[in-house]
């Protein structure tokens, strides 16, 4: 989890996902330096439970922050994890079911807004979701929050290039590329949107159609140079 000014919803998302977690799992949170009672409520839940682990991001942004986390990761299975949603019963399980014939798995989720009413009930319909290399380069299925990967994704994703646009992006087309991805359609999330979130997937970009061009560009180019094993 990457954390940064998250003190109204970061409580309800721990506990959402930590009850799911076994005794030998961790839960890895880079605090990007709050400025409000975020960290406070981190250091809190973690001195009563060991599989918390916060660690101080580099104060470089979103996905700086979540390599940050990712990088001090021990586990064979990886799950991002945003602040301010809340998982569903039976989320880890079910994608753990699903990762011993995939490298990586992205779930649906239920939109909903700050005070849980349901807006959309599948992200992947409001998105247009589908798998494909080309088809996501073109625009992204891979939501950050919805997925779960191997430490073979992992190790070949890091470190994140300077220029993509998004982590999330950049690791389900580096699994579309390398592994076995699968586009499960239950709902495993509610996706919490209030206008105020660290990361803008799913929002309209504001982006001219020069500057989406030239991003898709950088991450087909850093994707061929990661893949034959140039950078």
């Amino acid at each position: 989890m990457a954390s940064f000014n998250g003190e109204r919803y970061i409580e309800d998302q721990i506990r959402s996902v930590i009850k799911q977690l076994s005794s030998s799992d961790e839960l890895i949170i880079s605090d990007d330096g709050s400025t409000d009672n975020t960290k406070k409520i981190i250091s809190e839940l973690a001195l009563c439970d060991a599989r918390i682990k916060i660690l101080d991001g580099p104060r470089l942004g979103l996905q700086k922050n979540f390599e940050n986390a990712l990088k001090h990761s021990i586990g064979d299975l990886i799950f991002l994890c945003d602040q301010d949603d809340v998982w569903k019963e039976d989320k880890v399980k079910l994608m753990v079911n699903e990762l011993n014939d995939f490298d990586l798995v992205v779930s649906d989720c239920n939109i909903v807004d700050q005070n849980m009413n349901v807006l959309h009930n599948s992200f992947f319909k409001v998105n247009g979701s589908g798998h494909g290399l080309l088809r996501n380069i073109a625009k992204n299925s891979y939501l950050g929050c919805c997925m779960a990967f191997n430490r073979k994704i992992l190790d070949r994703s890091l470190p994140f290039p300077d220029d993509i646009p998004m982590h999330d992006w950049w690791i389900g087309l580096v699994a579309q590329a390398i592994g076995k991805v699968k586009l499960y359609d239950i709902a495993l999330i509610n996706y919490r949107r209030h206008g105020s979130n660290a990361s803008p997937t799913s929002e309209i970009s504001t982006n001219s159609l020069w500057t989406k061009l030239i991003l898709r560009k950088n991450i087909s180019i850093g994707l061929a140079l990661r893949i034959s094993g140039l950078k």
